[in-house]
Parts: C-alpha cells; structure tokens; sequence
C-alpha cells in the first residue's frame, strides 16, 4: 500500500468541470510523477482565471482563504503514515509549515528557487528581509530539499535535478538560420521574471524580434511593442517545441533562478540561451549558454557573437547531459524517502 504524501503550495489552480488546470508545468508534472510512488494529495489556492495545463491528479484540494486552507492542513495532520511535502517558502505556505510543526509535523521543504532574489525583485530589499526571517525560522524544525545547493544557504538538505525533458524534448532538432534575430522566452510574465526589463532593451529594434509564451488568460500585464509577440502558456509539448525550433536564441532575463527547466528545453533543441549576469550561476557546465549586461550595447554584441558561430555553438551543445524528468521523480522521491 502507498504511503500518503500530502503537498500543500501557494500555487493558484483553476476548475471547470471537475477538472483542475494550473499554470506552472512543475505543479502537474511533480505531483502526477511523484503520485506514482506515493498516494497523493494536492492542496492549493483558488483561482478565477482560466489556467492551461490540466492536472491528473485524484486527489486535489483547492481554497479560497488562509483559514479555510490551514483548516485542512490540521485535519492532516490526523492521518497516520503520512509523509508532508510543502512546495517553496511564500507567506502561505510559512503558515503551513508553522501549522504543520505546532500540530507534531516535520514538513519538507522544497525549495524551487532563490527566494532572497525574488523576493528583493519585487519588494526591494524590505522583501529579502521578509524572505530572510520566513526562511530561517522555517529551517529551525523543517527538512529541506533544494534545486541548488546555494539555495539551502549553508543549511542541511537535499539537492535534485528538476527537468521535464522526456524522449520528444530529445529528437533531433530542426535546422535554422540566423538572419534578423528570432528570440524567445517560455515563463511567466513577471517584474522577477526580467521580461520587462528585456523588453525594454530591444525596444525599437526593427532587426530584433521576440516571441513570449507564457501569458495567463484575462492577464493585466501588457507589453505593446511592434517587436513583441505574446502568446499564452502552451500546454501542448509538439507545439511548445516547435516554438523553440523557430526561433534561433532563447533569452532568460529572471533577476532569479534556481534551476530554470526552460534552459535545459532550450538546450534540448540546440537553440543558444542568452542569461544576464544575476543569474550566471545557471550555465555549470553547460554549452551554449552566455551571459550578457542589462544595456543594449553588450546584449547586442552577444546576439551577433552567437550569430557569426552559430553552427559551431550548436555543435558543442550535442555534449551537453541533459537529465530527464523520469531521472528527476527517481531523485526526488529517494530524497523524501531518506527523511524519516
């Protein structure tokens, strides 16, 4: 018989007719890989938006309120044999955690990325503040398990490489010629995502164009640019690659990331990905990946660097070791099973 492994998140999940759709792949495809070992149970918030990737889960629970949802966390705590698995460090879920250890709980932590970074992205440096104080009381009575080592901040835990690619990430990809630059961007459309930021350097730049895949239906972001082209998040895998095979350089702007699977899907195509100095500390050991300063000089200079080396570039990305997602739930589930 399973053993029950309930994970609670700050994740938004939209329903319609008894099916739950979220926006974040890793908020399908963990659960639905981990549910294969464990007896799953999502909780989440609830959301009026309409989200695009349909979860295949039994057993999920959304809430509309903190109250409603920390009330469920305690009735939980009830059930023997079960193990408790909390998705990043948010207000919300800090309640959680506090809930779960206050009733008897250890909670698991897993950390997705940097949330000193993020948090200072959006709140300036009152919100590294805010992310510090949740983080270090969580890690007084929490077991973490991170993307990256650095994230754990000299803390115990567990590192696991998070990935999505599968056997179609992996078959060869379609040529392409750099002429007027294609670039694209698969995430959300965030301040701590950068993308304002990118859109902002190629703004006017007719030899410049950019495709975003990742807008939220009835979104209140807006980027008007003539260069700019916005499509929602694209839950369809053939469709999402073909997306990458059209375009010749994928560009991550994020102030923060801790382990961004969009790299490795890039990767997976041989497109060349452009960071910027914040997030440098992604590219490891990988080929094709280079790092540019937010000012439209430099950032250019690295777009005609990757154009005038463009074969030789794809070349050295066919030795790149990409892990699969199946590596992945393989990681992740020993990790969760080591911690008694």
């Amino acid at each position: 018989m399973k053993k029950k492994l309930f994970i609670f998140t700050n994740e938004s999940f939209f329903t319609q007719d008894e099916k739950f759709f979220c926006d974040n792949i890793d908020l399908k495809s963990s659960p639905e890989g981990l549910n294969k070992k464990f007896e799953v149970n999502l909780f989440g918030r609830k959301s009026s938006k309409k989200r695009a990737h349909e979860i295949k889960l039994k057993k999920l629970k959304i809430f509309s309120n903190i109250f409603s949802y920390l009330s469920e966390v305690i009735k939980s705590t009830k059930i023997d044999d079960t193990k408790f698995l909390v998705i990043s460090i948010t207000p919300y879920t800090f309640f959680i955690c506090l809930f779960l250890r206050l009733y008897g709980k250890t909670p698991i932590v897993y950390l997705r990325s940097d949330g000193y970074g993020e948090y200072k992205a959006i709140l300036g440096s009152i919100g590294k503040l805010v992310y510090h104080c949740m983080f270090t009381i969580t890690s007084l009575f929490s077991n973490f398990i991170s993307c990256r080592n650095y994230i754990l901040r000299g803390k115990k835990g567990k590192v696991v490489n998070p990935s999505q690619l599968d056997s179609v990430w992996l078959r060869k990809p379609k040529n392409q010629e750099v002429k007027n630059f294609k670039l694209l961007y698969v995430g959300r459309i965030r301040v701590e995502k950068g993308i304002f930021s990118l859109a902002t350097l190629i703004k006017n730049k007719r030899d410049i164009s950019l495709t975003i895949v990742g807008a939220e239906k009835n979104t209140s972001y807006r980027i008007n640019q003539s260069n700019i082209n916005i499509q929602l998040t694209q839950s369809n895998k053939v469709r999402l690659i073909k997306y990458y095979d059209d375009h010749d350089i994928f560009v991550l702007p994020s102030f923060t990331e801790g382990h961004p699977m969009v790299l490795l899907e890039a990767l997976a195509r041989r497109r060349p990905v452009i960071v910027f100095e914040e997030i440098e500390h992604v590219i490891g050991d990988k080929k094709g990946i280079f790092v540019a300063k937010r000012n439209f000089l430099n950032f250019f200079a690295t777009l005609n660097h990757i154009k005038k080396n463009y074969k030789k570039i794809q070349k050295d990305m066919m030795k790149n070791k990409l892990s699969t997602n199946k590596e992945f739930i393989e990681e992740f589930v020993k990790a969760i099973d080591d911690f008694k």
